[in-house]
This record gives structure tokens, sequence and C-alpha cells, in this order.
């Protein structure tokens, strides 16, 4: 089994996606810098405030996060505690990487259901039937497309969803709809990354989910990198 593994676009495609995602990482994380900025500007220098910049902010954050552990997954990025693993033969690390592998599959899956579940009355579409898994759509559901933001404006290109979900209804805020649809896009993301990591588990190319003692060993070529 490999000591570790890099993630590396093999395509055209494949970097354009990993491009877009480290972009609209740092994007989210500019603008809410931004955001906040400006507003302790305009507090303490002007006496104002953008009123809906605080939603804003929380909302970037709130992609930023989900966004984030998706693109974790993709680059083995997230921290994990391993000390059992490690005391292990290498057959037991690969059975304990597996496991791990089928467990984190299947809470994803939940991830998304769930997200999915919440997500699809503010579209009008029908969440899911099933406790643990989908066993259809509920069709019956009550739609709450009518739901809106506290604070933030409506934009006017987006004016078009008033007639697609709200039944002509104007907004006089934005509709949660498109704050939350980072949620079924974002944990998609996550089990589409949580299997492309399983695979690379079962094929031996990565020995685990997490960074591991990689991320110690980084820290201290960061700590020698300073110290020349």
């Amino acid at each position: 089994m490999s000591a570790g593994y890099k993630y590396e676009p093999q395509t055209g495609f494949a970097r354009f996606v990993h491009s877009f995602e480290e972009n609209a990482i740092a994007t989210a994380l500019g603008l809410m810098t931004l955001l906040t900025f400006v507003n302790v500007v305009l507090r303490y220098a002007f006496n104002s405030s953008i009123i809906w910049s605080l939603e804003v902010v929380l909302v970037l954050f709130a992609w930023l996060v989900l966004f984030g552990i998706a693109y974790g997954f993709k680059i083995t990025a997230h921290l994990g505690v391993d000390a059992l693993v490690n005391v292990l033969p290498s057959r037991g690390k690969r059975i304990m990487a597996v496991a791990a592998g089928i467990l984190t599959l299947f809470y994803a899956m939940l991830l998304f259901k769930g997200a999915w579940d919440y997500w699809a009355p503010f579209a009008e579409l029908p969440p899911t039937t099933g406790r643990w898994f989908p066993t259809g759509l509920n069709w019956d559901a009550r739609g709450t497309s009518y739901f809106e933001t506290d604070q933030i404006p409506m934009l006017e290109w987006l004016r078009w969803l008033e007639g697609a979900i709200n039944y002509d209804e104007r907004y006089a805020k934005l509709p949660r709809v498109v704050p939350y649809v980072i949620l079924p896009i974002a944990t998609a993301l996550i089990f589409l990354r949580v299997i492309q990591a399983f695979i690379r588990i079962l094929r031996g190319t990565q020995d685990s989910l997490i960074v591991s003692h990689e991320a110690e060993e980084a820290v201290e070529e960061a700590a020698a990198l300073n110290k020349g």
C-alpha cells in the first residue's frame, strides 16, 4: 500500500474542475473578508452599515465550509487520529481503511439524502421517502418556496424564480432556495469524492481517508524551511 496520496489532475477537464473549486473557495473567503472589512469601516467611521452584509457573510461561510469538505476529501486534507491503526500490521491497516471507507460512504449518502429532503421543498421539488434510504418521492409534501432570507435583497436577474417556483408571487427578499442550494450540491460532491477516495483505497493508491501523520511531516518541513 502506498505511503500517501497527493491529488494531481490528469486531464484538461480535471484541471478545469480543480481550478474552479479552488477559485470558488478563494472567492468566498475573499468576499467574506471584504464585506466584514467594509462593514467595520462604515460602522466606526461613518456610523452606518450594510444591513444585509452579516447574513451574506453567514451564507458565504456555510458555502465555504460545505464546499471545502468535499475539496478536502479530494486532496486528502482531512485530519484524523490513527494512533490505533498505526500499531496494526499492513493487512490490518488495509481492512480498517476499507471499513472506514464503507462507513464514510454510508454517512455521505445520509448527508445527501438529508440535504435534498431539506432543500427540495424550497424549490417546490419533492423530498424522498424512506428513513435511511430513498424509497421514492413524496409528491404530497408541502412546498416552502415562499420563504425568504431576512435581509438579502432580491436580485433582479433571479426574478424568473417567481414564475418558476413561486406561482408568480413577487419576492421582496432573496428566496431561501438560492443560498440553501449549496446543501444538495455540496453533499453530492462529498458523496462523489468519498466514492473516488474509496476506489483509490481499494486499488492501493491511497492508504487512508485522512491526511494522518503526513500533516506532522508537513509541519516539520515548514519549520525546517523557516529555520533555514
